[in-house]
Order: C-alpha cells, then structure tokens, then sequence
C-alpha cells in the first residue's frame, strides 16, 4: 500500500510540477503561435521552404535552422510541428524540425558544454545535424505519401505575410523566448515587496508531504508560487472552454476573459516569489517587464488584425490546446508513475558499459525519464557520476528530447501510429549506433573516459 501511495504521489508530482513550471511561459506561447502560423501565414510561405516540392538543398537546412534559434522542449515543439505540417511542410523537413529545436537549439548546446565539456557539446550539434537531416531523409522516403499535405505539384510562388501578422508573430516568439532563456540578466528583481506570512510555512511543509520529490534526480516538486499557477490553469481552462471553442463564429465576453487571463497567468508565472520560513517575498523581475511589454505588442497588434483572421487564429490556438494538452498530461502523469520504480543503483549496473544493451537503456531512460528542456543536462551529470558509461550517456542525450513518452502519444495522434514507429525506431538507432561511436571514441576510452566529468567538476565514483 505504501508503494503504492508513492507511486500515485510520484505521479501527481510529476503532472502538478509540469503545469505550474512548464504549460505557462513555455506551452502557452507555443500554441498561440501555431496557431498564428496555421491561420496568418499563407500556405505558399511555407511550401516554398519546406514543403515536399522545394530541394532538398533549401528546405532541410531551413528546417534545421528554424529548429537551432527557438529554444524549445520535445512537448513545446509538438505545436508547432503539427501547424507546420498542417500548413503543407514536407514530412521530411517537418521531421527534421521536430528533432533539432529540442536536441539542437543554440541553448542546449551551449549549456551542455558548460555542464559536460566541449567534447559533448561538439559531439552534439554534430549529431542533431546528422540525425535530424538523415532521419528526416529516412522518413521522407520510408512514407512517401505523408507530406502533410502538401503536393509536389502545389505552386510555390511567394505570397508576403501581411505586416500585422508578421509583428504578432514575432512578438509571440519573443514572449516564448523571454520566458524560456535561463538568462541571469533576465532574472535581475526591479522591484521586490516582502512580508511576514507564517501559513505559508504550513502552506510548504504541507505540499512537500503531499508533493515529495527528489531534486538531486532533476525531480521538481509543487511550490506555494507553483499552486497559485495550476490553480490559474484551472480557472483559465473552464474559462477558454467558454470562450475558444466557438470564437471562430463570435467574440464574446469569455473571450476576451480567457485572453486577459492567459496574460494574467503569463505575468504571474515570471514573477519571482520566494516564501523562506514564515516570510514572502515577491519580486518584479526584468523577465516580468519584458513579457509585460511584449504582451502589451501582441495586444495591439492583434487589435489590427481583420477581426475574421484574428477569430480563426484564436479558434486554431484552441483546437492545439484541445488535440495535444490532454495526451502531453496523460504522459507526464504516467512517466512519474514509472520513475519512482527506477532505482539510481540500476543506471551503473545496466549502463556502465559501452554495449549495445547499455546504450539501449540510455536510450530508453530519454523514454521513461522524461525532464523539461535543460534539464536533461543536470541529470545527465548525475548519471555519469552513478557511473554510467560516456557512450550510453550520449544516446541518452540524443534521445530524451525526441522520445519522451508524451510527446510521442501527441506524434501518434499527429502521423498515425505506422510514421510515429518509423520515427521511434529510427531516432532509437540512430541514437544507440551513435552511443556505440562515442563510447569507443577517447571520450569513452580507459581511464581517459572520466575526462568530461573531471573537467565539470566531478569524480568517478569508486573502482571506476
């Protein structure tokens, strides 16, 4: 029963921490801005540079670029994967943009190679090149009909994006961007309020028995500043549920609440609040005046959409929502079901070593050990210093923002489940035949395989 109990609590962790630390600076944006691509952009935009009839040259370059500049999770990018192809992008380009945002971005690059070494970082945009282009190739040519869409003998010619739904869109991208950069400048306080609030200190202890987790395994628990944001999300929802589902015939006041709510959540959710003992403390920092101003662009700029354009782009953002939320929170639930029965002990004993069932398991702890964008670095340090092996640990790396239990739940509702384990089987390979490569490598090697650990700060456990 006890084992239970925890499982059950694991899980309820695992969804509770999602939504109040990741649907809002980071879902929220996304859905708002597939939905401006999947209504405001004209289709030949996107045929042009990535559907089934552009070369190769042009369109899987532009994929890979697009995916490198947006700084996205494997649950982020699955909106945006799904307007792109629903707006005519070829599967193989759409694919090759559905890898490299999560594995590939300018960010998780970068701080790969702060937290592990140069070697992986290199080892890492090299491969998010290789295996977004080369699975994208595979997909294309493996299902020839699945381009989204699109037909190689739709006319490409260029039709300009009107001015206001260029600004919206990049105003959107900024609103995602400024609440998902881990920038220090962003999280400089400009104005803090405290005060003395001795529930809260009940308040904590109170979601810590409830919510238990382990931050030493990259886990994340409910905090009092965590309640406020789901119990927002639960307002926002019955209240978009009122106003979205038939915006496309009429805006009505539940509209126009749901939008001012959704901007509520937004400031709320990059407002920094510390509760320490008995006192509170909440700070307006650079990030909350950044989104703030931003939000205020979107709200202009929207005004200046022609109100059909505008009522079709809220309906499409609500039609995402209500296809891809409800299987992203089935999986996120399930996944902490699973990670409270993995025990750490497991990663050294399975994962040691550089063989083909070790680099197997690395692959699959990206499946059932799901960890929002970044955070699969930190744990990826953990894991070398249990003692996993350099080359399992890259094909973990490789395949925990592509093959995360709920986004593939989402991938299958999107392509159909024989493209969905196309895609599973070739992200698994690649990654595994990837895991061998580098364990083999000097990285890998004996005893120079402690190199990267060494050089972040670590030491091999004992005996290794």
């Amino acid at each position: 029963m006890e084992r239970l109990t925890a499982t059950l609590q694991s899980g309820a962790t695992s969804l509770t921490a999602y939504l109040a630390a990741h649907v809002l600076l980071c879902l929220i944006p996304a859905f708002f801005i597939a939905g401006a691509l999947s209504t405001l952009v004209p289709r030949e935009g996107i045929t042009r540079w990535l559907g089934a009839g552009a070369p190769r040259w042009i369109a899987y370059p532009v994929a890979a670029l697009g995916g490198s500049l947006i700084a996205v999770c494997s649950c982020t990018v699955l909106p945006l994967f799904a307007s792109i192809q629903k707006k005519g992008a070829g599967l193989g380009p759409a694919i090759t943009f559905l890898f490299f945002a999560p594995a590939g971005n300018i960010l998780a690059l970068s701080y790969t190679g702060a937290a592990l070494g140069g070697d992986f970082a290199l080892a890492r945009v090299a491969l998010s090149i290789v295996f977004g282009v080369g699975i994208g190739l595979a997909m294309a040519s493996l299902f020839p009909d699945g381009h989204g869409g699109a037909s190689a003998a739709m006319p490409v010619a260029p039709s300009p994006v009107r001015p206001a739904a260029a600004a919206l869109l990049v105003s959107l991208v900024g609103v995602l961007l400024a609440g998902t950069l881990k920038l220090a400048v962003l999280d400089v306080p400009v104005l803090s309020a405290a005060a003395a609030a001795p529930a809260l200190a009940t308040l904590t202890d109170l979601l810590r028995s409830l919510f238990p987790f382990d931050a030493s395994r990259g886990e994340e628990g409910l905090t009092v500043h965590g309640l406020v944001l789901v119990l927002l999300l639960g307002v926002w929802s019955v209240v978009a549920w009122r106003g979205l589902t038939h915006v496309d015939d009429s805006l009505t006041r539940w509209s126009v609440a749901a939008l001012g709510l959704t901007g509520l959540m937004l400031l709320v959710a990059a407002t920094k609040v510390r509760v320490e003992g008995a006192s509170l403390e909440v700070s307006l920092t650079v990030r909350t005046l950044v989104i703030a101003a931003l939000l205020g662009v979107v709200t202009g700029v929207g005004r200046r959409l022609d109100p059909f354009d505008a009522r079709q782009w809220l309906w499409e953002t609500w039609r995402f929502v209500r296809q891809i939320m409800p299987l992203l929170l089935i999986g996120v639930f399930v996944v902490g079901l699973v990670r409270v029965w993995i025990r750490p002990e497991w990663v050294k004993a399975i994962a040691g070593q550089n063989t083909v069932l070790a680099n197997l398991a690395g692959v699959s702890f990206g499946i059932v050990m799901y960890f929002p964008t970044l955070v699969e670095v930190p744990v990826a340090k953990m894991f070398l210093g249990l003692g996993m092996h350099p080359g399992p640990l890259l094909a973990y790396l490789m395949a925990d923002p592509e093959l995360s239990l709920q986004s593939v739940l989402v991938i299958s509702k999107l392509l159909g489940a024989r493209r969905t384990a196309g895609w599973i089987a070739l992200v698994a390979v690649f990654s595994l035949g990837a895991g061998l490569l580098w364990g083999l490598g000097p990285t890998g090697s004996r005893p120079g395989g402690w190199w990267a650990v060494r050089s972040a700060g670590w030491r091999p456990p004992s005996g290794a």
